[in-house]
């Protein structure tokens, strides 16, 4: 496997919370989705000392695509490969527009350390919604013709919030529930996924939305 890393690429201090991320070069959306979602656990919950128990490999499966995806836990090293090309220690079932969530019980055939570091490093927390939005505008800077500005409306139970990121004449405005605007901005949920539920709302161009789209897999595939 010809590998390229997600972070910093040796361990220690300057490793993700002391962990190397490595994936391939030319990375599928699997891979390059659970690439993130572990660089996002480690730096949120700390969940190096349960990779450093472990050892073996875990499968990832789409629930309803034939994606599918290979990560190896060894040394304070977690690398992931698309397939899976032999029998892991771990199998899990996941649906991809729903934050990894598990379809169907996992299926353990190896060591219980290895199911307690993957499923630590598939969950991370999400962060603040606000925290997210203005790194996500951050990152969105460099799509091109991404509008200048960003207006996003949490609609929580204490009513309407709003945000604004960035500054000049073109904007677009997204909207709804909090948690999912967290997703969205986090690289969690996809945004399509998320516009078909009807609980966000947005208002722009047609143009707008497919640059906004193209910065959202941005984020969500980290490239």
């Amino acid at each position: 496997m010809t590998e390229t890393t997600i972070g910093p690429a040796t361990r220690g201090a300057d490793a993700v919370g002391g962990v190397d991320i490595r994936i391939e070069d030319d990375a599928s959306p699997i891979v390059r989705l659970i690439g993130r979602t572990i660089a996002d656990s480690l730096r949120a919950n700390g969940a190096a000392s349960v990779v450093a128990a472990a050892a073996g490999t875990v499968a990832v499966r789409s629930h309803d695509t034939p994606q599918a995806a290979t990560i190896g836990i060894s040394d304070g090293v977690v690398a992931v490969s698309g397939g899976v090309f032999a029998e892991p220690d771990l199998t899990l079932t996941v649906d991809l527009n729903a934050r990894l969530a598990l379809v169907g019980e996992p299926v353990v055939a190896g060591d219980d350390a290895v199911a307690a570091a993957a499923l630590a490093l598939l969950s991370p927390p999400l962060p603040d919604w606000q925290v997210a939005a203005e790194t996500f505008w951050s990152a969105a800077r460099s799509v091109p013709g991404i509008p200048d500005v960003l207006v996003a409306i949490a609609d929580g139970p204490d009513g309407l919030t709003q945000l604004v990121v960035g500054e000049g004449e073109t904007h677009y405005v997204i909207a709804g529930p909090p948690e999912l605007l967290a997703g969205i901005f986090s690289g969690a949920d996809d945004l399509i996924a998320a516009l078909s539920t009807g609980l966000i709302g947005v208002r722009g161009t047609l143009s707008q939305l497919s640059v906004l789209v193209a910065a959202s897999w941005k984020v969500r595939y980290d490239v």
